[in-house]
């Protein structure tokens, strides 16, 4: 039996000094009122009441107990009123990862909107491309691109990603076109490689006709700041690796072309990742439903040639 649930029997019986009319009061039977007592008193290891055929009368314990379950059932009620409040009138601060494009492109521009929707919501935004630990760091939630491995953080698709390999045409006028990741490697071409601590990208896994292989690149730049690449591969200073709708307007524009098309890389999943606590509480959840409508709209237009 709930012990809250035993306690509100406990006031009322004491309150209206009987079984049958606190029962009566609870929607219950006097049998239940009578087992929900009992179990109390077994709990604490006292009598609360005295009991005859004729009357039921607190003890001393039972005085001294009513005025503490009293106070325990009003805060209850308190705190039960707090949430219910902020449930309806969500309020209150959301804690947001996500990497540096995507929190540029996708995220920051829509918080204004969120914010005049929801007023009473304020969101702290951290941007970076670094792995984020949303436990260790306080987060309520952390948007992520990349191939996502196990994890015991609840996670919501938000898009699958198709990436590619690309480069400037000025680069490939002065190296050559590679058709593919050994060319890649047997030519040593210029590789824009994401590295930061801890970053497990120091390698491409690319699609070949023999499955996934990883290929061991090399290139005198790299940044932990996925912008900069994209940067540096349109200055024509080598290949880069990005998601497609990173680079859609790039390659619309012949800003920059696929290249190593034969052994493209393994797709990417954008997700939203949150503790399972915060996916439950209310403004979490109007945020990351705002968002990820926004943002698969967004991806719609950037990958979609006549949107």
């Amino acid at each position: 039996m709930s012990y809250v649930a035993n306690l509100q029997m406990f006031v009322r019986v004491y309150e209206l000094s009987g079984m049958s009319a606190a029962a009566r009061d609870q929607r219950t039977s006097p049998a239940v009122a009578s087992a929900r007592i009992s179990e109390l008193e077994k709990h604490l290891g006292v009598r609360l009441f005295n009991r005859t055929t004729r009357s039921l009368q607190p003890t001393e314990n039972g005085r001294l107990f009513y005025e503490g379950a009293r106070q325990v059932l009003a805060a209850i009620d308190e705190a039960e009123a707090a949430v219910m409040e902020t449930a309806q009138n969500p309020r209150g601060v959301v804690f947001v990862a996500a990497p540096l494009g995507i929190g540029r492109r996708f995220i920051a521009p829509h918080v204004p909107a969120f914010k005049d929707m929801y007023p009473q919501i304020d969101v702290r935004l951290r941007l970076s491309d670094r792995v984020i630990d949303l436990t260790a760091e306080g987060l309520d939630v952390a948007f992520h691109l990349g191939i996502l491995e196990d994890s015991a953080l609840k996670v919501r698709l938000i898009a699958d990603c198709p990436r590619l390999l690309c480069a400037a045409p000025a680069y490939i006028a002065r190296r050559g076109m590679p058709v593919d990741g050994a060319a890649l490697v047997r030519d040593r071409h210029d590789c824009l490689n994401l590295r930061f601590p801890g970053a497990r990208e120091f390698q491409w896994t690319l699609l070949t006709p023999d499955g996934p292989q990883r290929h061991e690149i090399t290139g005198p730049f790299e940044s932990d700041d996925g912008e900069v690449l994209t940067g540096w591969a349109l200055d024509g200073h080598g290949v880069v690796l990005k998601t497609r709708f990173e680079v859609a307007d790039h390659l619309r524009q012949g800003r920059l072309v696929p290249v190593a098309v034969a052994t493209p890389p393994l797709p990417a999943q954008l997700s939203l990742l949150s503790q399972h606590r915060s996916a439950k509480d209310s403004k979490v959840r109007l945020f990351t439903d705002f968002m990820i409508a926004r943002i698969r709209e967004e991806i719609r237009r950037a990958t979609d040639p006549d949107a």
